[in-house]
């Protein structure tokens, strides 16, 4: 007896449409994400295009932020990409609903919107806290090295700069001698700009790209001295002369190490477990009890250090309250902060690194909310409430890298990389409660 297969007529017609919701399972992400962002205030969104008169309609910020949204939770970040799933993926099919925005209004839609991310990721915080998914009992922060939309071999240090600038400079000064060698000899004086020779005018810009880059440098050590308390007439001494050592470099002279992009300046290159890379460091303030990011920040520090009541800062003005307990590594280790979370009654667990730490660091008189720290982390209880910290942060950094796949930046820019961020940390927000919705 012949095998009796199932109907196969691809060619044949319906006789009645098929509705978009019969295209997905009721409980697919993208259902989720659409009836949240249906709930969010997008008036930030709409705004930009009220009483404009034009003649062409814009598509639907409520659509396009579903798809930009569904796109990184489920790790496709490039415009392109987005615009290749809308006419593929069932999924994007249905949040479009019919439209078909190509690669050049996704790209300009997100990049105009970078801001407006920020006020949608506290607003799904503030959902995943009404329906109990955040508690704020126990809070870890960490910091992550995401790559910036730049290549490290793109960067200088200041010391190469400074070589440059001289070479550059004598070049120069090389070139216009031989073009007045040449005008003598010929008896003709150059009338304009028009008329300098490529080669000389190829290094004048050249050199004021250095130069520029020099200067920014220098701008930035010398924002760091003045909040280190130093002065520009300082002599390299601490304020207050007496016995403290002197300072390495005058005042506003960075390292010779430091380095400046010229595709990204605002990025900075950071260690990272496949090397030095040109990166910002991303901060995550994770809620203990569903894993849901509470709070995020964005800065081009590869060091952690100073940025533990930062991220408090952003929870409260959040959640509109502190959490009862903090958990941090030893890279946010500061006496004053220390001090500050006792201020605040949050009972703070901040690793002070190996073995307890420096000799300075258990002085009683010089650090002693850091001596309270070290005997609340040796203590059995310290101990225990500080292991549980990699439980609770580290599992977002993973996803957002290993289950998103989102390692490095589309955009450029300290400001527009926060936006991005905020687009990041949003998403896998939602991909988190989904989840945890449909367990409930």
């Amino acid at each position: 007896m012949p095998t009796r297969y199932r109907p196969y007529q691809p060619d044949q017609d319906l006789l009645l449409p098929q509705r978009l919701q019969d295209w997905l399972a009721p409980d697919h992400l993208a259902y989720f994400i659409s009836d949240v962002v249906d709930e969010l205030d997008l008036s930030a969104f709409h705004r930009r295009y009220e009483g404009d008169g034009r003649r062409k309609s814009p598509f639907d910020p409520q659509m396009m932020v579903k798809v930009l949204i569904y796109a990184y939770a489920t790790g496709v970040f490039s415009s392109r990409r987005i615009a290749r799933k809308l006419e593929e993926d069932v999924a994007f099919r249905v949040l479009a609903a019919g439209n078909f925005p190509k690669h050049r209004t996704l790209c300009d839609f997100r990049q105009q919107h970078l801001e407006d991310f920020k006020s949608l990721f506290v607003q799904v915080v503030q959902i995943a806290e009404r329906v109990g998914l955040v508690q704020l009992g126990t809070l870890a922060i960490d910091g992550t090295k995401v790559r910036a939309n730049a290549s490290k071999h793109k960067a200088m240090s200041y010391a190469m700069l400074k070589q440059n600038e001289a070479r550059l400079g004598q070049e120069i000064d090389d070139l216009c001698t031989r073009a007045g060698e040449v005008d003598r000899q010929e008896e003709t004086v150059l009338a304009s700009d028009d008329e300098v020779p490529d080669e000389l005018a190829h290094r004048q810009q050249r050199l004021a790209r250095i130069r520029e880059a020099k200067a920014r440098l220098e701008q930035i050590q010398a924002d760091k001295d003045r909040a280190r308390g130093r002065s520009d007439d300082d002599d390299r001494r601490p304020r207050g002369g007496g016995r403290g050592s002197r300072y390495a470099r005058d005042f506003g002279v960075p390292a010779d190490k430091d380095q400046y992009n010229f595709t990204d300046p605002e990025s900075r290159i950071m260690p990272t477990t496949h090397g030095w890379q040109q990166c910002y460091n991303g901060q995550l303030a994770v809620d203990a009890e569903f894993q849901i990011i509470v709070a995020n920040r964005l800065m081009a520090n590869s060091n952690d250090g100073g940025e533990l009541l930062h991220v408090l800062d952003e929870v409260e003005e959040i959640l509109g309250q502190e959490p009862q307990t903090v958990l941090a590594d030893a890279g946010y280790r500061k006496e004053s902060d220390f001090l500050a979370l006792e201020r605040r009654g949050v009972d703070g667990y901040v690793s002070l690194g190996k073995e307890g730490g420096s000799d300075e660091i258990r002085d009683p008189e010089s650090n002693p909310a850091s001596v309270r720290m070290r005997s609340k982390l040796q203590a059995p209880d310290g101990q225990a409430h500080y292991r549980y910290r990699k439980n609770i942060v580290e599992a977002p950094n993973g996803w957002i890298k290993h289950v998103l796949g989102f390692k490095q930046f589309s955009v450029r820019g300290l400001k527009a990389a926060q936006g991005e961020w905020n687009l990041v940390t949003m998403a896998l927000n939602l991909r988190r409660m989904s989840r945890l919705v449909q367990w409930a």
